[in-house]
């Protein structure tokens, strides 16, 4: 057998995790869930209707509300990342509550470069072998790219089903005895979350 680089062996690894089954049922404690905004927002039915009929700011709104009950239900920290869309801003990070956070990429910088990074500096910590790092995307060049990192990875469509079933998870554990006001946990969170979400739909 010829003398092959380490760097292809490496290559090879991954692209037999690459064809794996997506993980996500373990335990998501100590899990960080890094998500690809737009690559939902384009892939997940209900969003891409909003963003047709409404607006991509309506449909952004919509992605974050839904995560917010999933990560919060959960216990998980989430990291929604948008890039610039052509947009001359500096980078912006938006704490909205304790679980989830969104990351809006500089000028010129993509989702998928600012994941990629945040993967791979993580993967140099020490203490990142006990915690998870799940990155949501439908990419597959990024995606085997994260595994590289240590990473797992989560399609688009697969992220919206999980959400959906602990929806239903929530919904069974808190029977409410009158029909609930909206499909969100608004109620449930601290007051300054519920402003800041209040602020978002009002587009401010």
């Amino acid at each position: 057998m010829p003398n092959l680089p380490k760097s292809w062996f490496k290559i090879v690894r991954n692209f037999k995790n690459f064809h794996k089954k997506e993980t996500m049922p373990r335990s998501l404690a100590r899990s960080l869930l890094l998500v690809d905004g737009y690559n939902m927002i384009g892939l997940w039915a209900d969003l891409k209707r909003t963003r047709d009929l409404d607006s991509l700011e309506a449909s952004r709104r919509e992605l974050i509300e839904l995560l917010v009950n999933y990560s919060a239900f959960e216990g998980l920290e989430t990291k929604i990342v948008f890039d610039a869309q052509n947009r001359r801003e500096p980078s912006y990070l938006e704490v909205v509550t304790k679980h989830l956070s969104v990351h809006y990429t500089e000028f010129g910088q993509t989702a998928d470069t600012y994941i990629e990074k945040t993967c791979a500096k993580l993967h140099r910590q020490i203490d990142r072998r006990d915690r998870r790092v799940i990155v949501a995307t439908s990419d597959r060049a990024q995606q085997l790219t994260v595994i590289g990192y240590g990473a797992e990875w989560m399609s688009a469509q697969n992220l919206a089903k999980a959400v959906e079933v602990t929806n239903r998870r929530r919904r069974h554990q808190h029977k409410p005895k009158k029909p609930p006001a909206g499909r969100f946990l608004f109620q449930s969170l601290d007051a300054k979350a519920q402003e800041r979400l209040a602020q978002m739909r009002m587009g401010l």
